[in-house]
């Protein structure tokens, strides 16, 4: 019988979480649960990533995105051993053509990436909170850094370890320059992208 049940995990990922004040600080906070299907141990044992219209805490009422949980068979050390190499990103990151750590101290760090679309490129600079207890990552735009098209871009990822594999949940609120109309189905399927590119890295020999 397994020790924690799929379900369990789910509301552990959900009462866990940090939000992003306007200022640009990080304090505590208890979003509810996850809202998962019914089906959901059958339809993630069977390796579907589920899809919420959850966003992460902190978000703004404009922002697209959602919430993606799944299972990635490997340890969770491993999962989360790729997740803070962030120079790493681009490996699974859909559109990522670069990563470069500008500061790390205190388990933060200032990252600033490339991305590409199409023949357009752009530059954008993240804070990111890691927590190796929890295995958990929180994001949110630097403040006062150069961040081109977007006017938000927050998140986090949580590992929760579930017979010898992980429990992942991968949680994203954007917001462009760009009416959200245009974006709003390219971040939903980013989520399961990327995903898919962990579960590719991770599940390597």
């Amino acid at each position: 019988m397994r020790a924690v049940t799929i379900t369990a995990l789910l509301v552990s990922v959900g009462l866990l979480g940090l939000a992003a004040a306007g200022s640009g600080s990080v304090t505590a906070s208890t979003p509810p649960p996850l809202p998962m299907p019914a089906d959901s141990e059958r339809r993630l044992a069977a390796g579907e990533i589920i899809v919420l219209d959850v966003l992460p805490p902190g978000a703004s009422p404009d922002a697209q995105g959602g919430t993606a949980v799944a299972i990635v068979r490997a340890p969770v050390e491993k999962v989360w051993s790729i997740l803070i190499d962030y120079k790493g990103h681009p490996r699974y990151y859909p559109r990522l053509k670069s990563a470069e750590v500008l500061e790390r101290s205190d388990g933060r760090a200032l990252v600033r990436y490339t991305a590409t679309v199409g023949f357009l490129s752009f530059t954008f600079h993240m804070d990111k909170t890691q927590d190796p207890v929890r295995h958990r990552i929180e994001w949110q735009l630097a403040p006062g850094r150069s961040n081109s098209l977007f006017r938000e871009n927050s998140g986090y990822w949580q590992v929760n370890p579930h017979d010898g594999a992980s429990l992942v949940a991968y949680a994203l609120a954007v917001r462009t320059v760009l009416p959200g109309f245009l974006t709003r189905s390219s971040e939903r399927d980013s989520l399961v992208d990327t995903i898919t590119g962990l579960r590719r890295l991770a599940e390597q020999p």
